[in-house]
């Protein structure tokens, strides 16, 4: 199930990210129509492979650890400074996540018509498909200090996206909470090893979505226990926050990677494991 692209496809690849280019002649109109038709294919034939592992037809070694839609910016912050209860992404705002606001994904998600169908679009369908939990961290939960709060449920009201057992690691554990859609709240104090075990027996055969912040993806990509992680570039700076890439050197050697460019202005990068 490799989004690669292939070179007859979209042309060049160069460097160890293989950006497209155009191939001579081409405009980046037709580049961007290929390049959005393999992905398009792309997320069709993933969507066919996830049907049939569900269908067991096809028995994976192992349920994969995946990352979905994780924006950062330029500089590679995930998220800004001053997080608060008022401002999730701190001073980063929305800014991050204008590329998936526009998408169709995003407006069937929260009940709106409309939104484009693009790239962009075909990425952000890939969060959901094949997914039996979630981990996510603690500044992803809530608020600085929501431990402290005993109502607090998370900031997505009482029917969370999530429709699965979803872990949050804390220091600060509490009684599971369960939300509508079926969505179930546990909090853990464990390593990242030991909270992919507990999710994967909760996946029940299933993948295991990591949700973020930042400081739990790279924590998870710095042991090794990430199989696929989707990174979106947005063409903005931040110049403060929690960097997703701090402290992690050479991950390419033990991954694939992929690198498109959006008309939106992001680009998307994807790292997947050597030999899946």
């Amino acid at each position: 199930m490799s989004m690669a692209f292939s070179t007859k496809e979209v042309g060049v690849f160069a460097g160890p990210a293989r950006c497209c280019r155009c191939e001579p002649g081409s405009t980046r109109i037709e580049l961007i129509y290929a390049t959005w038709e393999v992905w398009r294919r792309s997320s069709a034939n993933m969507a066919t492979d996830i049907h049939r592992w569900n269908k067991g037809k096809v028995s994976p070694a192992m349920s994969l650890a995946r990352v979905h839609n994780f924006s950062i910016s330029l500089d590679g912050f995930g998220t800004g400074e001053g997080l608060s209860r008022d401002a999730p992404f701190g001073h980063a705002g929305e800014r991050l996540h204008q590329w998936m606001f526009t998408t169709r994904f995003w407006h069937e998600m929260t009940g709106r018509p409309g939104g484009t169908s693009g790239l962009d679009d075909a990425f952000a369908r890939q969060f959901d498909p094949g997914i039996g939990a979630e981990i996510m961290g603690a500044g992803k939960f809530g608020y600085p200090g929501w431990h402290e709060d005993p109502d607090w449920k998370g900031w997505w009201g009482p029917n969370p996206p999530f429709h699965t057992p979803t872990f949050i690691l804390t220091h600060h554990p509490r009684p599971s909470i369960e939300m509508e859609g079926g969505t179930t709240f546990h909090f853990l104090d464990v390593s990242p090893a030991e909270a992919l075990e507990t999710a994967r027996e909760a996946a029940d055969g299933q993948d295991v979505r990591i949700g973020g912040g930042p400081t739990v993806v790279r924590d998870f990509f710095a042991a090794g226990l990430i199989d696929r992680l989707h990174v979106v570039v947005a063409p903005i700076l931040l110049g403060r926050g929690v960097r997703l890439w701090d402290g992690l050197e050479g991950p390419e050697k033990d991954y694939e990677v992929e690198a498109a460019s959006s008309p939106s202005g992001v680009t998307h990068v994807t790292f997947t494991r050597a030999g899946l």
